[in-house]
């Protein structure tokens, strides 16, 4: 699916028009062409690398998915990978993104599953004064509306971190517990994976005044703090994560020497009985109480549930039992 718009004079001026016009509206001045494509073929990168004189480099890059977030820098144009995360219970969903900006235009390629524009556009009507600022605005409003979708997708691993607190002092399976705590850890670096690198992204573009110019830079401060915020946000989670899992080894470690105590007393209470009862069942001819006396068997018997009951004892006060 193809959009095109162009913008005069902080106004939109045209909308679906035939994309071989292009490259001769940009020729006129103080026009801001923006399109848009989903799932494009190598057929329509093409024609916008012949339209846009993007670099054959560029569009090379453009055909490949799942690059980690960057920016490359061109004669004339910026192109830029990033995503749009978005979480629905535990899990959530990516939404790659590529662009093209020049001082002139901007271009966006979504890849299925495909990212929402339609509060960006919304955003680019109310501010649509700020299309004399060129493609520098579109991207910043759309790279600010992608920002802000990350706090919401903190919140939830916040949220499903603080839930793994509370279930480390209840009633819940231990394994289950340690995989929800590794099901998060994971999430926090996939997520971070994703955030962390549009602080350089951010930097390098801020660099070309063609693209930021004065009016845009405070709002491209702005970003970049968010930004900043979220990575700092994730990292926090991440060390509540690890703790959490700290604790919970801890837990695991602490019931398994309790078992082990619980063990070893039961085994040393058997043990001693055990020992008498073999002792007296040596066929040897000289033995405590002859064999043929009538009270030693039971003198046995008293010897070992003495001992029992006296390793009992000692193991409970010792808080083994």
């Amino acid at each position: 699916m193809l959009t095109v718009r162009l913008y005069r004079g902080g106004n939109i001026e045209e909308e679906g028009f035939d994309p071989a016009r292009i490259s001769d509206l940009l020729q006129e001045r103080g026009t801001l062409v923006w399109l848009d494509l989903e799932d494009p073929t190598d057929e329509e990168l093409g024609i916008i690398q012949e339209e846009f004189s993007l670099h054959a480099l560029a569009i090379e890059d453009a055909q490949h998915r799942d690059q980690r977030p960057k920016l490359e820098t061109y004669p004339g144009h910026h192109f830029l990978v990033f995503y749009g995360i978005e979480l629905t219970g535990e899990q959530f969903r990516t939404h790659e993104v590529h662009a093209f900006v020049g001082r002139d235009h901007l271009i966006t390629l979504r890849y299925d599953p495909s990212f929402d524009l339609d509060p960006v556009l919304k955003r680019w009507e109310r501010q649509i004064e700020m299309t004399r600022q060129g493609g520098g605005y579109l991207i910043y409003a759309l790279l600010d509306e992608v920002v802000d979708g990350y706090f919401e997708v903190v919140e939830g691993l916040e949220d499903a971190s603080e839930a793994i607190e509370r279930a480390l002092f209840g009633d819940v399976e231990s394994a289950s517990l340690q995989q929800r705590i590794f099901h998060l850890k994971k999430q926090l670096l996939e997520v971070r994976r994703l955030v962390a690198p549009l602080r350089e992204v951010l930097a390098t573009l801020q660099q070309d005044e063609a693209i930021v110019t004065e009016p845009l830079r405070a709002y491209y401060r702005d970003v970049a703090d968010h930004v900043i915020r979220v990575a700092t946000f994730l990292d926090n989670i991440r060390e509540l994560t690890t703790t959490a899992l700290e604790a919970h080894l801890s837990q695991v470690s602490n019931r398994l020497n309790v078992v082990m105590k619980q063990v070893t007393s039961w085994a040393a209470i058997i043990l001693v009985p055990t020992l008498i009862a073999g002792y007296y069942g040596m066929n040897f001819r000289f033995l405590p109480w002859p064999l043929g006396s009538p009270g030693g068997p039971w003198i046995a018997v008293a010897l070992m549930l003495v001992s029992a009951a006296a390793l009992y004892v000692v193991f409970k006060r010792q808080e083994w039992l």
